[in-house]
């Protein structure tokens, strides 16, 4: 496992899985957010943020954290180990309103300086929520035919959270 892409609904824990998974083998993590969002919640135009993701995945080792179908032959194409994180629904929108909450509180500065706000996660039609629930069922619909479509490609379908062993 030298090149491992993890993705799953927003709020399922990605970016914490691929954080943890990176500092256990010692590898760096790319957060495919990071590379899309510039300041004011503007999305990067699309060939610089294909630009960005074929610059970070140029290395030998890496994790990614992200769904852009915009940038997945850059990383599929190239990834060893795909993780699926598939939980139920309700979990993730039980993650998603934990995370929304602690960021509006602590106005947590995210990618681009950007913040999440309450109109944004609860009153706007570009919520995270809305996405969760329009993508939850298309990601279970698409992703072992896409997965497919990479033979070499090892793929962990997790179903539940995995508590990490200690030690």
């Amino acid at each position: 496992m030298k090149r491992i892409a993890v993705v799953g609904t927003t709020g399922s824990g990605k970016t914490i899985l691929a954080g943890q998974l990176a500092a256990r083998l010692g590898i760096p993590m790319i957060d495919l957010d990071a590379l899309f969002w510039e300041a004011n919640w503007t999305p990067a135009d699309l060939q610089l943020f294909r630009q960005r993701v074929s610059q970070a995945v140029t290395t030998e080792q890496w994790i990614t954290s992200g769904n852009y179908s915009k940038a997945r032959d850059l990383i599929w194409g190239q990834t060893d180990t795909l993780v699926w994180l598939d939980y139920p629904l309700g979990l993730v929108l039980y993650r998603l309103l934990r995370r929304a909450l602690q960021r509006i509180i602590t106005q947590e500065e995210l990618w681009g300086g950007n913040r999440e706000t309450w109109r944004g996660q609860f009153l706007s039609r570009d919520s995270l929520f809305l996405y969760a629930l329009r993508s939850h069922g298309r990601h279970r619909r698409e992703y072992p035919s896409i997965a497919a479509a990479y033979p070499d490609l090892k793929l962990v379908h997790l179903h539940a959270p995995v508590r990490p062993r200690s030690g």
